[in-house]
């Protein structure tokens, strides 16, 4: 084949290229940016609704219960096509469904917002978000299989999404931070409602076929796509990958209502100064999808999840020296240690997604791609709510309350050694490297 014809056999996947990855990059900034609403709702919530640490802490993690039912949305985005397509429409659906959410709680007076009500849109608002990352996700799950016809890169496609999702992390951030004091709830989550109906737009007027993702039959019903899943999972090495990457979060008991009633109620940090922190964790975020794009993605999952597992143990303990005061008594004011060892942990959490899903891309069968990575990302948010209820209970029986946060160092170093246990069965990660598994 000449270089022209080469060319212009290539030309139109470079456009349908550049159209994937403006509808991914669109539906992860915006993922990213859903911060900006929730801070806004930890706020209110303990402001306007005055509730206590633990109560906040089982709000947002019940508020993640339609988190749990991805594989569901999975397998239905896999089996039921709409109009021919089985990707952008569910897209369309959830972001739809999350504009209703935020706009109807900017319409509603603050004082007809109860807990029960605000708990209702929270959960209509996880239950779209849930069906549009199941949507993106399995889109880059079957762009990055080897067996595609335009493989991406593995991990590059991956890479190109986080980043996308923590630049949208670093914006809400920045922006609650400056907005929280100046305008009203209500008025910030109508602006986040508003950018979910410029993304509906623009999603509707995206065509799947213009895409050229893999070619799947339209005709698989759901009781095949749940066989095909249930023999996914059958296999060891994607079982033991997904047991031990659910239990390295359950097993840890978050504080993080604690941690803000810590920082917000005790030490009287200003808002902005949360935010900042948040930016600061957002950056740092961007900088490991560079860094793991350009340096990281050849060395081997299992090597990568231990370092990021050990340092979150090594920054939880640090924690517990900043709560008694050592950092204070050195000459490090808090506001400091909030910005950046609290960013950076907070955002810690999150670094093993990538490895992972690139592994999981790499193992899953063709076909299941939205389920699978809809099961992956649902005993994820299993694991979370479990790790938050743990982090309730721990906080009570260290004895924390809004006002008594004498338990709370204990209660650190409690999750710092449940941080290092799944060390001991890391085994069950295959120990593989990227070039057996992918083709350039």
């Amino acid at each position: 084949m000449s270089a022209k014809e080469d060319g212009k056999g290539k030309q139109p996947d470079k456009g349908k290229g550049k159209r994937i990855r403006s509808l991914l990059g669109v539906g992860y900034w915006v993922q990213g940016f859903r911060v900006f609403p929730w801070m806004v709702v930890n706020f209110f919530l303990k402001d306007s609704v005055k509730v206590d640490p633990s109560t906040l802490q089982i709000l947002q993690n019940s508020a993640n219960l339609p988190m749990v039912g991805k594989p569901l949305y999975g397998v239905v985005s896999d089996a039921v096509y709409i109009s021919g397509q089985h990707r952008v429409p569910y897209i369309a659906i959830g972001v739809f469904l999350q504009a209703l959410s935020w706009v109807t709680i900017a319409i509603l007076s603050q004082s007809n917002i109860s807990i029960f009500t605000m708990s209702l849109f929270l959960l209509l608002s996880n239950l779209g978000a849930s069906i549009s990352e199941v949507a993106n996700d399995a889109i880059v799950a079957e762009m990055t299989k080897p067996k595609t016809p335009q493989p991406a890169s593995s991990g590059e496609l991956q890479s190109f999404v986080w980043m996308a999702s923590a630049v949208g992390g670093v914006l809400g951030n920045l922006l609650v931070g400056i907005a929280i004091d100046r305008f009203s709830p209500q008025s910030m989550f109508l602006f986040f409602g508003l950018l979910l109906v410029l993304q509906f737009v623009i999603t509707i007027m995206v065509s799947e076929r213009s895409l050229n993702l893999p070619k799947s039959p339209s005709n698989v019903g759901i009781r095949k796509q749940l066989s095909e899943l249930s023999a996914a999972l059958q296999k060891p090495e994607i079982a033991y990958s997904i047991a031990w990457f659910a239990a390295s979060y359950a097993i840890i008991p978050v504080l993080s209502g604690t941690m803000f009633f810590y920082q917000t109620q005790y030490l009287k940090i200003d808002t902005s100064v949360l935010g900042m922190s948040k930016v600061f964790g957002q950056l740092v975020n961007l900088l490991w999808g560079v860094v793991y794009n350009r340096s990281l993605k050849s060395v081997r999952p299992r090597k990568l999840l231990q370092a990021i597992q050990v340092t979150m143990a090594v920054l939880m303990i640090s924690d517990v020296m900043f709560v008694r005061g050592t950092y204070r008594q050195m000459g490090v004011p808090d506001s400091i240690y909030v910005v950046v060892f609290s960013g950076v942990l907070e955002i810690l959490f999150f670094f093993k997604i990538l490895p992972f899903n690139v592994l999981i891309a790499q193992l899953c069968p063709t076909g299941c791609e939205g389920s699978l990575m809809a099961f992956v990302m649902s005993a994820v948010a299993l694991a979370f709510i479990v790790s938050g209820y743990l982090g309730v209970a721990l906080a009570s029986y260290v004895g924390i309350t809004e006002n008594d946060f004498s338990g709370f160092p204990l209660g650190l170093l409690v999750q710092a050694v449940c941080t290092l246990l799944p060390i001991f069965f890391l085994s069950w990660i295959p120990d593989i490297q990227k070039s057996k598994t992918r083709t350039e």
